[in-house]
């Protein structure tokens, strides 16, 4: 088991019941995204997806915001991630915020997106990134860059596209405007909408729910998910053979029948 307690910039840490909390942690700033929140975050996505104790990573913001995006005084002093010119700043982008769509991408677990304010620019790209986003009601969503002058150089078309399709996505980058967590609702940027008071309680339940299952099948699942928005159907069947041939010899098949036989719950171990 991973000692999760250490301190990280810009992040907040703690394992429960499977289950792994990551808080961007810099309220002050509305939680925008650091150079240093970068690499916390991506340490720690790397670490919990090889613990075989983290089933489930949620991720959410500290205080009124969930993710203000890029630090806007950076941008103005032209500091950070922002300083350089074109080619030195293609490099920093590249060594930098997009090491953070590549970290997500590689997970094999399921990671659900707690959206408790404001998510706007990189903020509302890394909702999208996310497996299941579960919004409160104050929550707002916004892909500001245009605003800026800017483009997402996260990489967020390739998941927003993915996550609400073509058209929508291009609506959003295009007119930078802001929509309620209604409105993402509605587009299906996000699987539910609760009140402030039970967004915890609601995510809570869905991350125990995902990891009362079988590791191994719900890594494997998540994989093929993924792989189905790339692959043919050949191609994928073939995918879907051999995973399926994999699940079945797994300790954890066996456990899910017996405990089937027995009328009682399974004792799952990822293995």
């Amino acid at each position: 088991m991973t000692n999760f307690s250490a301190v990280y910039t810009h992040l907040d840490v703690q394992f429960d019941d499977h289950i792994l909390w990551i808080t961007l942690n810099n309220p002050s700033m509305s939680n925008a995204i650091t150079n240093e929140m970068i690499d916390s975050l991506c340490d720690v996505l790397t670490m919990a997806d090889e613990d075989s104790e983290v089933r489930v990573i949620v991720l959410s913001g500290e205080g009124k915001s969930f993710c203000a995006g890029g630090d806007i005084k950076a941008m103005e002093n032209k500091a950070g991630m922002f300083a350089g010119e074109s080619f030195e700043l293609r490099n920093l982008y590249s060594k930098g915020i997009q090491r953070i769509p590549r970290a997500i991408e590689a997970l094999q677990k399921p990671i659900i997106a707690m959206v408790n304010g404001a998510a706007i620019g990189a903020g509302c790209d890394l909702v999208a990134m996310c497996d299941i986003k579960i919004a409160s009601e104050k929550a707002k969503f916004g892909e500001t860059f245009t605003k800026l002058g800017l483009v997402p150089g996260d990489g967020g078309p390739f998941f927003l596209s993915r996550s609400i399709g073509y058209s929508k996505a291009m609506e959003m980058y295009l007119t930078g405007s802001i929509y309620s967590s209604s409105e993402a609702l509605d587009m299906g940027l996000v699987n539910n909408v609760v009140s402030a008071e039970t967004l915890y309680e609601t995510t809570r339940d869905m991350a125990l729910k995902i990891a009362a299952n079988a590791p191994t099948a719900i890594q494997l699942t998540k994989t093929a998910m993924k792989r189905a928005l790339k692959d043919e159907l050949e191609g994928h069947l073939n995918l879907m053979s051999a995973y399926q041939g994999i699940s079945q010899r797994t300790e954890d098949h066996f456990e899910a029948i017996s405990a089937f036989n027995e009328k009682r719950k399974p004792q799952f171990k990822g293995k």
